[in-house]
């Protein structure tokens, strides 16, 4: 398949620019893969869908605040400072902006506590950066940063933005995007699942902004994700095959669930654990390993997430449930609603 093959035309006004007043009561619909049927709910419908026995796989990585604004010495010129992910101790890759007014040796001041010195460029436009500080790093980055929300809602954070674009479970800070499908997820919701008997399994992936960066190749084999890291533990991965063999469902929480599990999984197609890398790019045909069914939002166009969705619903399928979104006013992308793929 071609990069053209996923594209659509959405209207801007279905673009959320924030999230539901109640985050398990978005609108949710349900598409059926044997049936090709589609149905509408809330998001608090998911449970109905789910029996004892089967596995809720949720990555339970946490956003921080990873938008610093801060000035160049000698010149005072404005920049912001977007961290992507830590090199070792004080040694960041990050992106900047204004990029063409930060060089190589240019040393920048973000308010009173941290500057940086820019020491080399990265192959993706970016930059490495070493901090000088006192203290502890993250605490000063989660009182004076700002929420990292995606560059397709057209405005500035607001405090409410920091417990909103985070899941009510996470727990593992590295992520600068959030895995927006568990977003819906409330702590009552959750209850109501592992009092059914549903084994809610956390994983962990450190979601970076390769999930908003473009595709540019029309051939999908060319294109490269940017690397994340990911971990699955003793017990996650236990619990899944444990689901598996007794033939009950993995419910996937999201295309970064997919992608980590889908990274790390052995010849004979059983889970396993381990903690590394990955940068797995999943576009149809592929052959899913470990996932049965999938709760995930509506995506932008061209974008890797639409690709893994369709590849695992089937392209003509997945479009035919987003056409019928776009006439029925679902709300897209991060803060917006959600789809059970069943």
């Amino acid at each position: 398949m071609k990069l053209s093959d996923f594209k659509y035309n959405l209207p801007e006004k279905l673009i959320a620019q924030y999230p539901s007043d109640e985050r398990d009561q978005c609108r949710l619909m349900i598409l059926n893969r044997e049936t090709g049927t589609m149905e509408e709910g809330i998001f608090a419908d998911v449970i109905d869908y789910m029996e004892k026995g089967d596995s809720l796989v949720i990555n339970q990585t946490k956003v921080f605040p990873a938008r610093l604004e801060g000035s160049k010495d000698k010149t005072d010129a404005r920049v912001e400072v977007f961290l992507l992910r830590e090199l070792e101790q004080g040694l960041w890759e990050v992106l900047v902006k204004p990029a063409r007014k930060v060089r190589v040796g240019n040393r920048l001041t973000i308010g009173n506590e941290l500057a940086c010195d820019v020491i080399d460029n990265t192959v993706s436009g970016g930059r490495v950066v070493r901090f000088n500080y006192s203290g502890d790093f993250y605490e000063i980055v989660d009182r004076i940063g700002k929420s990292p929300l995606p560059p397709y809602i057209k405005r500035e954070p607001e405090p409410s933005d920091k417990e909103r674009y985070q899941t009510v479970y996470a727990q593992e800070r590295g992520a600068v995007a959030a895995p927006t499908a568990g977003l819906h997820f409330t702590p009552a919701l959750l209850k109501k699942i592992k009092a059914k008997g549903i084994k809610v399994v956390p994983i962990t992936l450190h979601l970076g902004l390769g999930s908003f960066r473009t595709v540019v190749v029309e051939d999908l084999s060319r294109h490269k994700m940017d690397s994340e890291f990911f971990e699955i533990s003793d017990e996650a991965a236990a619990a899944i095959n444990e689901t598996m063999r007794n033939k009950h469902k993995v419910i996937g929480v999201g295309t970064s669930v997919v992608r980590a599990l889908e990274a790390n999984v052995t010849s004979e197609g059983w889970a396993k654990s381990g903690h590394g890398w990955t940068d797995k790019f999943i576009y149809p045909p592929y052959d899913f390993k470990i996932v049965d069914r999938l709760i995930t939002n509506f995506h932008l166009p061209q974008s890797t997430l639409l690709m893994l969705i369709s590849a695992f619903a089937g392209r003509d399928l997945v479009f035919k449930a987003y056409r019928k979104a776009i006439r029925d006013k679902f709300m897209f992308f991060s803060y917006g609603d959600s789809m059970l793929i069943l």
